[in-house]
């Protein structure tokens, strides 16, 4: 009875201050914003969408709690020294796995972030 995954979500508590990480420094576009602001959407070229709200109440941002969104990213390495380079928090650098590379970031709330690019076949 299951057909996808609708949305990953994060809570923030700041959602202008989150807003300004994930478009400001992401670079992602929001396509829906509703509840005044508290609920904003980012739907990916690739498929997928991503949520962050203040109305998640009594749930904090957190890195070592609970799920966690992966981004897929084009070429991880200038990436992350652009982010780097503004001052963004990294929780763990590149490291490789079987079938990719990785870097965990801190958003702006504190909720952990992998940036993931698959190995070139």
């Amino acid at each position: 009875m299951f057909k996808k995954i609708a949305f990953t979500m994060y809570p923030v508590i700041d959602h202008n201050r989150a807003r300004n990480f994930y478009e400001k420094i992401l670079g992602l576009t929001a396509t829906k914003v509703s509840a005044g602001g508290s609920w904003i959407e980012y739907d990916l070229s690739g498929g997928g969408c991503f949520a962050i709200t203040t109305l998640a109440e009594g749930v904090k941002p957190s890195s070592n709690s609970g799920g966690s969104v992966a981004f897929e990213v084009e070429d991880l390495d200038p990436l992350v020294s652009k982010l780097k380079s503004d001052g963004v928090k990294l929780k763990l650098d590149i490291f490789p796995s079987p079938v990719c590379r990785m870097a965990v970031i801190l958003d702006s709330e504190g909720n952990a972030v992998t940036l993931h690019q698959l190995h070139k076949k």
